[in-house]
């Protein structure tokens, strides 16, 4: 046990970048987190951090260290919490990555009903909107797309989504609505930069019979997040191509409308990420099976189809 204290010390703080903040999640002083790590480098004979007044950043040994320590941590931590089980109720801290703005609007709504069901289990969720590394950053589960499926990983499609272009009432109000994508060029675009590569977005739009057009309009602003898009959009800047789980409710409530309907963009899917290993922890297990129900009772595949 004492060995499994030293490493909760040091994964803690690797993942939180202090020793203060480690402690606050540990329930400990600051002073036990430092003395611990210490005395794990002590153990391995190798610094694991550079200290200095203000920052803790892991030694080039010490991201090496954390890489393979991590799982085979995580699944100890599993396999204690799972002995620990009150009456055999899933129980323990879940760890979940989640995007900032469709965590938000989807997952955390279904919070109430899921901590109803399993009140043993404690949500730690991380919004981010960069995919994360699952097993090296310790995660139980994460849901968006875009995460790397390498060994050790599956992920469950939860809906397909799709691109749709969107503008409030009140900036078409004065000017055409446009009858095809071409005629786009003529309105202001709210464009969106992509995170992971610093460039632009280009789409291109599509229809039913298979018609593909480019989307080209005056560059008004330009931002990296499509929740930051959507209310731009809804302020009157301009023309936005939207992710549908990001539209849908301003269609619905009409502070957007779409513009070319029947035209579309191919988004990728949303996916709930978690480990392949055959017997998951009850924690992790249940709340797969939650969302997937979730997904299902609320429609929201049919939600995110913007065909």
């Amino acid at each position: 046990m004492e060995a499994l204290n030293l490493l909760e010390s040091f994964i803690q703080s690797a993942e939180t970048g202090s020793f203060s903040a480690a402690a606050r999640r540990l329930g400990v002083t600051p002073a036990a987190v430092s003395k611990n790590v210490a005395r794990l480098e002590a153990s391995l004979g190798l610094r694991l951090f550079q200290r200095s007044t203000r920052n803790l950043t892991l030694t080039a040994g010490g991201e090496q260290f954390l890489h393979q320590v991590s799982h085979p941590y995580g699944a100890l931590r599993d396999a204690f919490a799972n002995v620990s089980q009150d009456d055999g109720k899933p129980a323990g801290v879940l760890k979940v990555s989640v995007a900032v703005a469709f965590g938000t609007e989807y997952l955390v709504p279904m919070l109430g009903e899921f901590l109803a069901r399993y009140p043993a289990i404690v949500p730690d969720w991380h919004f981010d909107n960069r995919p994360v590394d699952l097993i090296g950053g310790g995660f139980d589960a994460a849901i968006g797309g875009g995460i790397e499926l390498t060994e050790g990983l599956v992920a469950r499609e939860l809906a397909t989504t799709y691109m749709v272009v969107a503008a409030s009432p009140a900036y078409m109000a004065t000017r055409a609505m446009p009858a095809h994508p071409a005629d786009l060029a003529s309105l202001d675009a709210i464009e969106r930069r992509s995170i992971a590569t610093g460039r632009v977005r280009a789409w291109t739009l599509r229809n039913q019979v298979g018609e593909e057009a480019p989307v080209s309009g005056r560059t008004r602003v330009i931002f990296d997040d499509p929740e930051a898009m959507a209310h731009a959009a809804m302020l009157g800047l301009g023309v936005a191509m939207l992710p549908m789980q990001h539209a849908a409710r301003w269609l619905e409530s009409g502070a957007l409308v779409r513009l070319l309907p029947g035209w579309y963009a191919e988004h990728g899917g949303v996916s709930l990420y978690y480990s392949n290993k055959t017997l998951l922890p009850p924690k992790t297990r249940v709340f797969v099976e939650y969302v997937v129900d979730f997904f299902r009772r609320k429609r929201l595949a049919a939600r995110f189809d913007g065909r």
